[in-house]
């Protein structure tokens, strides 16, 4: 194969000497100058033109989904023992519903005696009441002195106060025998559960978390020097690492500044979302507005040595290299920042085989396509020679 090969070149060879001496023997020097070759065109592209739009302008951050409130709903009795456990993390509740029940046999019997002993108190109240009135109307005729009628009436204010003495007892023990059943202070969901039946919890001791009304925030961290362009009412994106994607509102910020960070965090109020759940990480774009932008179709921006370019096309086809900075992306179009002119002709699709100063011809995007198609084959052609 290698011999038929060069013996190939070596009759081309021939043949080009050959054409050279009939070309001499006519008189080579008496003949007209070639026409100047046209300069070549290296590929074949679309242009698309940068135009200039109004854009949102964005800030983004990152947080987490945390609940709004969570409410801790305690044992508010001690020294009695957990009979019934009703609910379970997870469980949504409404404002009321109880909870938990302690035993409450031993309370029950206390209301009872309390009952029993404002009866009784009232009895005495009955008596005294009835001895302070005759004494009252036997005070004006003499039959008493003054020293045993005020002792009647002594005696019936001190029945009086024991019935309200009685009486107090006897709501803060109806008080306890209520307490024995936890109830919701709220609607929401149970974050957390330690009420464990059987168990003989101290007074105040935490038996369930609840998050008050299913409401959640984020709460983002945003740098110091971006903090003052935020105010409460702001729409925010965001966008959780589970896939949920929701649109909240800024609700506050924070009044002082992380000193290790230089961060400040913003709350972010977030609709009801199945797919949200306190403790997620998230990310969002704050919607701070619009600004001017100067965009490119995302095809025209080529990376090359960690840097951006885009080709200008001139009149003649030829394609000068700009650097680039980019920025925000909306759809196909992508913001650039660089001395590039407003409405200025680009290489669309093909600028990655481009280098500066070369010519290209603009076609449409069906011919480039069809045309990277049969250089695709061919070159799986070529590698299949290979």
């Amino acid at each position: 194969m290698k011999f038929k090969h060069m013996k190939k070149l070596g009759l081309a060879a021939v043949a080009v000497a050959g054409v050279a001496g009939l070309v001499a023997a006519s008189g080579g020097d008496n003949a007209p100058p070639a026409a100047a070759a046209a300069p070549a065109t290296v590929l074949t592209v679309t242009a698309g033109k940068a135009e200039p739009a109004e854009w949102a302008q964005e800030l983004g951050a990152n947080g987490s989904v945390a609940a709004w409130q969570e409410a801790v709903v305690g044992s508010e009795l001690g020294g009695l023992r957990l009979a019934e456990v009703r609910v379970n993390v997870g469980d949504a509740v409404r404002k009321g519903q109880v909870l938990a029940r302690f035993q409450s046999e031993t309370v029950a019997a206390e209301v009872a005696q309390q009952e029993a002993a404002l009866e009784e108190a009232r009895a005495a109240l009955a008596e005294a009441g009835a001895n302070a009135d005759g004494a009252r109307l036997l005070a004006s005729s003499g039959a008493l002195s003054g020293q045993q009628s005020n002792q009647y009436l002594m005696l019936e204010r001190s029945a009086r106060a024991r019935v309200a003495s009685a009486q107090a007892r006897l709501r803060i023990d109806q008080l306890r025998l209520r307490q024995t059943e936890v109830v919701a202070d709220d609607d929401g969901t149970i974050s957390a559960r330690s009420a464990t039946v059987g168990a003989v919890p101290g007074q105040g001791q935490e038996l369930f978390r609840l998050i008050r009304a299913n409401r959640l925030e984020w709460r983002a961290e945003v740098p110091a020097d971006a903090l003052s362009r935020i105010e409460p009412g702001q729409p925010v994106r965001v966008q959780a690492t589970n896939g949920a994607s929701v649109t909240g509102r800024v609700r506050a910020r924070a009044p002082s500044i992380d000193p290790a960070t230089r961060n400040a965090l913003v709350y972010v109020d977030l609709p009801a979302d199945a797919r949200l759940h306190a403790g997620l990480f998230a990310s969002g774009a704050f919607q701070l507005g619009t600004s001017p932008a100067l965009t490119v179709p995302q095809s025209a921006v080529v990376t090359r040595d960690g840097s951006s370019y885009v080709f200008a096309i001139d009149g003649s086809g030829k394609v000068a290299r700009t650097k680039v900075d980019t920025g925000r992306r909306v759809g196909e179009r992508v913001e650039v920042k660089g001395a590039l002119p407003p409405a200025a002709l680009l290489v669309a699709q093909g600028a990655g085989f481009l280098n500066d100063g070369d010519r290209v011809r603009v076609v449409a995007a069906a011919r480039v396509a069809a045309t990277a198609a049969t250089i695709d084959a061919g070159g799986s052609a070529a590698r299949g020679l290979n």
